[in-house]
């Protein structure tokens, strides 16, 4: 890709939203995980279409990485305190459908990484915990690759 769109790509955006449907799961612990791995100047903040409950399991996971998950409940983007992202990384389908619907008219990029959904998971403890980590690992993986990387020679 050249031209405009893949230099705002290869850009490090100054500020990062990561949506998924009830910010319960994926993208508080994409936010917990990207905190941790970007620099420290990039605002990051995540939201979901619909207000979910906050998932122990989310800390557990985290907390075995050494991370603890946002320190506040689930929230919504009309709760965001700000609602000016160069990136909203979207982690399920109706999260990104609701963020391109929001940014039609906006200078925002908007990317899906369709990511599992972890409570679909049935069994013990420990296997719904392994499904945890997947989602964990997975966005671990994601941020290293496309966003740590960028801006970098």
């Amino acid at each position: 890709m050249d031209g405009p769109a893949s230099e705002a790509m290869e850009r490090v955006p100054g500020a990062i939203l990561f949506m998924c449907g009830m910010n319960a799961i994926r993208s508080p612990m994409a936010e917990a995980l990207a905190r941790s791995m970007l620099p420290k100047g990039i605002y990051i903040a995540s939201a979901g279409v619909r207000k979910g409950e906050q998932d122990p399991f989310v800390e557990a996971v985290l907390s075995e990485v050494g991370l603890t998950s946002p320190k506040r409940l689930p929230q919504t983007l009309e709760e965001l305190e700000d609602d000016f992202f160069d990136l909203i990384v979207t982690l399920t389908p109706e999260a990104h459908h609701r963020a391109l619907e929001l940014t039609r008219s906006s200078a925002v990029d908007v990317i899906y990484w369709p990511t599992p959904d972890p409570t679909a998971t049935t069994g013990t403890r420990d296997q719904i915990l392994d499904a945890y980590r997947e989602v964990r690992d997975y966005l671990s993986g994601l941020i290293a690759s496309r966003l740590a990387q960028r801006g970098r020679p």
